[in-house]
């Protein structure tokens, strides 16, 4: 049996820098049609934009904040078969600024979906492990349907209806009775967001009093995400302390290149995140924040092996001595399905 059934990572994921223009224009190389872009402005502080297929462009939510979704005629205006439009929004097109896009590939607007008690509507990749997922809440516990047909490692989901309610994220490694916020910097935190409930391969459930996931009448997107070998992982890891560049190793089974890693057992640490474009060789020490506004940083974090991390830093963002650590991660393996090997970074 082959390691991966994913040869080119490239045609699910992939990391597209641009600079801005301060007016219109047509950002190609991605390598397919977007149905996720995740949008940031490295030179400057500027929120975060997220805008998806399912939701429309133009429609953006911002991950450093708990507003609601806002319309701006003037954000990402299209998906094109190689990338996106961008207007004169300055968190993405901002001139002068260098500006990365996190891009994902599900499946269009998508469809509806009837397998749980509320329906929704799924824009899915089974492939990749990837789906967007948007439901209206009723306000009791409800099961949401999410198209992976397996059980989703991840699940991010944002209230788009009203403000000042919380990015909510399940993880598998932390569990069902726990929940984390992309949009701060608290650890984990006991709760039945999740009602209690793994997810399945047909549904993952939200609780019935809890606003920030299921608050009646209002809309929510859910972004859920399962481990695919060979591309994606969905996992922990524990922190050893070491100052002296060999932090711990974390091992994924393909040469990342996107990875988000987050403190859950103390606050006052962000969600930190490293690509393969804007560090292109060893050691990876540019890093994006999803929970702030902040503009491109460095730091001494880690490098990008050919089949894992292997932390070097002792920041508490990655490596505090017996402090768990949550991470997403994507990347290419080495060998595929047609046994072509790629390059070590």
């Amino acid at each position: 049996m082959a390691y991966t059934t994913i040869n080119k990572s490239t045609d699910y994921f992939n990391t597209k820098l641009y600079t801005g223009t301060g007016s219109t224009q047509s950002i190609t190389g991605v390598g397919f049609q977007p149905d996720w872009t995740w949008i940031k402005n490295r030179s400057t502080t500027h929120d975060n934009i997220l805008t998806d297929a399912v939701r429309g462009v133009t429609k953006d939510i911002r991950s450093n904040n708990t507003d609601a979704e806002a319309t701006d005629s003037n954000g990402l205006t299209a998906f094109g078969t190689d990338g996106f439009t961008v207007g004169s929004k300055v968190n993405i097109n901002n001139s002068g600024s260098n500006i990365v896009s996190w891009n994902w590939k599900a499946n269009g607007a998508g469809s509806a979906n009837t397998d749980g008690s509320t329906n929704s509507t799924v824009s899915v990749n089974t492939t990749a492990g990837f789906s967007v997922v948007k439901y209206t809440g009723s306000g009791a516990n409800a099961t949401i349907g999410h198209g992976l047909g397996v059980a989703p490692d991840m699940i991010i989901v944002k209230n788009l209806t009203e403000a000042g309610y919380d990015w909510m994220v399940y993880h598998q490694a932390i569990g069902n009775g726990k929940y984390i916020r992309l949009n701060n910097t608290n650890g984990d935190a006991s709760g039945s967001t999740w009602n209690n409930t793994s997810p399945t391969n047909q549904v993952f459930s939200v609780v019935s009093n809890s606003s920030d996931v299921n608050k009646n009448g209002n809309s929510f997107i859910a972004y859920c995400f399962a481990s695919k070998t060979g591309y994606s992982k969905f996992g922990k890891y524990v922190g050893n302390g070491d100052s002296s560049g060999d932090g711990s190793f974390v091992y994924t089974g393909f040469k990342p290149a996107f990875f988000m890693v987050k403190n859950v057992s103390a606050a006052g640490h962000g969600w930190y995140m490293f690509d393969n474009k804007r560090d292109v060789y060893n050691p990876t020490n540019k890093y994006l924040v999803a929970n702030t506004s902040a503009a491109d940083a460095s730091f001494d974090w880690m490098d990008f092996n050919s089949n894992g991390i292997k932390i070097r830093g002792n920041s508490g963002g990655a490596n505090n001595s017996g402090e768990s650590y949550i991470y997403m991660a994507f990347g290419q393996s080495l060998v595929g399905s047609n046994n072509i090997p790629c390059n070590a970074r």
